[in-house]
């Protein structure tokens, strides 16, 4: 069964018709969605599964502390490395949604740090990623690091060099220039 993680930034709380579109399709090929528990995307993209009664998903929280599960969905519990908050904390949730996806479907909103790391993780792993770029409203297919500078070609210079120095992904950019 192919899996797909939806995931998105905190800040985008509703789903356009597009983005709807591409989860029907998901949903007609019976995908298996894997999606957070968080606020923002994670919860619209809940609550669209849930009015569409699509049971094929397995929502992702950390161990002891589901914050979101709209209908009832099975989930998966990850534990923390010890000691760990914030970023870090949250972050091992969404590499298990990466190491068990075959795509994703990223929700950005330009500014996530956590949305771009998965997106990140993504193509390290080889794995197509479609990142809905909010503030422009478009689609991005991504799969090597070349795509990869595409996209943050939409960020602000500061904005990009605070993401190299976050997320590490000086690697992935091959410190290739960005205008």
């Amino acid at each position: 069964m192919t899996k797909v993680f939806i995931a998105g930034s905190r800040r985008l709380s509703h789903l356009n018709a597009e983005v709807k579109r591409r989860i029907d399709t998901m949903i007609e090929k019976h995908f298996t969605i894997l999606v957070g528990d968080a606020n923002g995307a994670d919860k619209a993209v809940q609550r669209y599964l849930a009015e569409k009664a699509y049971r094929n998903a397995i929502v992702h929280c950390m161990a002891g502390n589901c914050r979101n599960n709209i209908a009832g969905w099975p989930v998966r519990e990850i534990a923390g490395p010890t000691g760990a908050r914030g970023f870090a904390y949250y972050a091992t949730k969404d590499n298990a949604m990466v190491d068990d996806a075959a795509y994703g479907l990223m929700l950005w909103d330009g500014h996530s740090k956590g949305t771009l790391n998965s997106v990140v993780n993504m193509v390290r792993q080889g794995k197509p990623v479609v990142v809905y770029l909010a503030p422009k409203r478009t689609f991005q297919n991504l799969r090597s690091p070349n795509d990869m500078r595409n996209l943050l070609r939409n960020c602000d210079r500061a904005s990009v060099q605070r993401f190299e120095r976050e997320l590490g992904i000086e690697h992935v950019l091959h410190r290739t220039p960005l205008p």
